[in-house]
């Protein structure tokens, strides 16, 4: 959760600070909850979370799922501990990464989800292609932990072939919908696709050491496209994600707000490196200067 202007007067940023979540991503996934019931289990559930860091998703899970639930969440990068979450620092793509889950999870998942993105290039064709990829590696692996009749949650970027994706995902899934949480901003192109009734064909056996390229089929040479039902999740009269606005002076306990530091900075930002050489030519410029 960074400082910048944007984000100081986001109502979600600054409510995800006042109520302990690492990123004002955590209202994505409470908004999709709302839609789609996702963490309704009445019983303890295994859910895994991929592309996981910072980890807000994984607070959501730890504060929503009932007690004894098993929760996995999966990232390169280091995450900070939290309660209940088992955390690993695994890559998605290899196989060495399923028997690590399978070791955690002590069976099947009911849900995986995937808030991962790339560092967008601004080149929104190429942003689209490789948050596409990054999707499929999440689909690969969530097929095979997910038990029969899962769930799938994950973030895509829309883009005029999105329809290719949407008929990839319901050669696995019985229902396939795309979502946009109101906490989303509406200038940016990401939504989530929701997959439910997770239904594999017979006789398919999915696994890491192969991964499939998830093709689809075809009809008289045109690739076969779904058009999926598109959903806006949260409520309303919610506060609008891309609109300068102000809380209520006092919560809804009577407690005066206070902006408070961020609850959790990022352990190894991948931008960290880029930061200290810009620092570094910055210095040597200013000498050169002198």
């Amino acid at each position: 959760m960074g400082k910048s202007s944007k984000d100081k007067r986001d109502a979600y940023y600054r409510l995800a600070k006042e109520q302990g979540y690492r990123a004002r991503s955590a209202y994505k996934l409470l908004q999709l909850n709302e839609t789609f019931n996702l963490l309704s289990f009445s019983t303890p559930a295994r859910v895994l979370d991929l592309c996981a860091a910072p980890g807000s998703w994984s607070q959501v899970l730890s504060r929503t799922l009932p007690p004894g639930s098993k929760i996995v969440a999966l990232d390169l990068q280091p995450m900070t501990a939290i309660a209940g979450v088992v955390t690993l620092q695994a890559d998605i793509t290899h196989p060495s990464t399923l028997p690590l889950i399978a070791q955690h999870l002590e069976g099947k998942a009911d849900l995986v989800i995937c808030d991962g993105a790339p560092d967008v290039t601004g080149l929104h064709d190429l942003d689209e292609y490789v948050q596409s990829s990054l999707l499929l590696s999440a689909l690969n692996l969530a097929a095979c932990a997910l038990r029969p009749g899962g769930s799938f949650v994950a973030k895509v970027f829309r883009g005029r072939d999105v329809d290719v994706l949407f008929a990839q995902l319901r050669c696995v899934f019985e229902r396939v919908t795309c979502a946009k949480p109101r906490s989303s901003r509406a200038s940016s192109i990401e939504a989530f696709v929701v997959c439910e009734r997770y239904a594999p064909p017979d006789g398919w056996s999915p696994g890491l050491e192969k991964p499939l390229d998830w093709g689809v089929p075809t009809h008289g040479g045109a690739v076969a496209r779904e058009v999926a039902a598109f959903v806006a999740c949260g409520d309303l009269e919610a506060a609008d994600s891309d609109a300068t606005s102000r809380l209520p002076e006092v919560n809804v306990d009577g407690r005066k707000r206070e902006s408070i530091d961020p609850v959790q900075p990022p352990t190894a930002p991948p931008y960290k490196r880029a930061v200290e050489m810009r620092k570094a030519l910055g210095s040597g410029v200013a000498a050169v200067g002198k």
